[in-house]
C-alpha cells in the first residue's frame, strides 16, 4: 500500500543516468512524494526557479553544470531547501566541498534505497524543526551581533553578512544548547545528519567561519569556545560565565 503524504513533499531529482533515475523516481512516488526529474545542471536550475520543491536530490557529475554549481545557485535563493548529493566520487575532499557549497547530506553510489529514504525523512524533519524554531525565535542577539534566522541576514560588529543555510543551522544548534559542551560527532549527526565517517575538519571549518563573522577577535573567541578533546561550547554572555 502506498503511504499517504502531503503534496508539499515535492522532490527535484537531478540525475542524468536514466536507469538509476527511473528506479529512484518509482520508489519515491511509491513513498508518497511527487517527483520532478532534471537530466542536467541547466535544466535543474530552470526547474528549481520555476517550481516549488521541499528537497533536492542532486548528482554531482552532470552535463553543462555540475552538482556543486547547481547547489550554489539553489542556495542563492533558497537557503533552507534540503539538498542531498548523490555521487560516485568517494574522496573526502569531494564530500567536504559538497557540504561547504550547501549540501545537507552526501551519499556515495551505489547506495541502499532504504538508507536513502531514511535520510530524506530525517532531512525533512530537520527542515520542519528549523522552520518551527525560527518562527518561535526568529531573531537572536549577542554582543554586537543580531541574527535573523528566517532571512539569514545578520548585523555584526563588522557589518552586514548573509549566512548560508548550513552556517545558520549550526549556529542555531549551538544557541539552542547554550552552555553545553557539544562534540563534533554530535554536530555532524544533528546538523549535517551524517555519521562521523566524514572528516571532522568539516565542523572545524564551519566553526572558524562563525568565529570570523561574530567574534570581536576570531583568534581569541569568547562566544564560541573550544573545549579540548570534547568539542565546542557557546555562551552569549561570556562575562556572566
Amino acid at each position: 500500500m502506498k503511504k499517504q503524504t502531503s503534496e508539499k513533499n515535492a522532490i527535484l531529482l537531478v540525475e542524468d543516468e536514466d536507469s538509476l533515475a527511473a528506479g529512484l523516481e518509482f520508489n519515491l512516488v511509491a513513498e508518497g512524494f511527487t517527483v520532478k526529474r532534471a537530466r542536467d545542471g541547466r535544466e535543474a536550475i530552470d526547474f528549481f526557479y520555476t517550481g516549488e520543491f521541499d528537497l533536492v536530490i542532486l548528482d554531482i557529475m552532470l552535463p553543462y553544470k555540475d552538482g556543486f554549481e547547481v547547489a550554489e545557485k539553489i542556495r542563492e535563493t533558497a537557503p533552507q531547501t534540503p539538498i542531498l548529493m548523490l555521487t560516485a566520487r568517494t574522496k573526502v575532499e569531494d564530500r567536504i566541498r559538497g557540504l561547504e557549497v550547501g549540501a545537507d547530506d552526501y551519499m556515495v553510489k551505489p547506495f541502499h534505497l532504504q538508507e536513502l529514504l531514511a535520510r530524506i525523512k530525517v532531512m525533512l524533519r530537520r527542515k520542519a524543526w528549523y522552520r518551527q524554531v525560527t518562527e518561535e525565535q526568529p531573531i537572536f542577539s549577542f554582543g554586537d551581533n543580531r541574527i535573523n534566522f528566517k532571512t539569514l541576514q545578520c548585523r555584526t560588529g563588522k557589518g552586514m553578512i548573509s549566512l548560508t543555510q548550513r552556517e545558520a543551522m549550526l549556529l542555531r544548534y549551538l544557541v539552542d544548547h547554550e552552555g553545553e559542551i557539544i562534540s563534533r560527532k554530535e554536530l555532524l549527526e544533528q546538523v549535517w545528519h551524517i555519521s562521523g565517517d566524514v572528516d571532522t575538519r568539516t565542523v572545524d571549518n564551519f566553526i572558524a567561519r562563525l568565529r570570523k563573522y561574530f567574534e570581536p577577535d576570531h583568534q581569541k573567541p569568547v562566544y564560541i569556545k573550544s573545549v579540548r578533546s570534547a568539542g565546542y561550547i557557546f555562551n552569549s554572555n561570556p562575562e556572566d560565565k
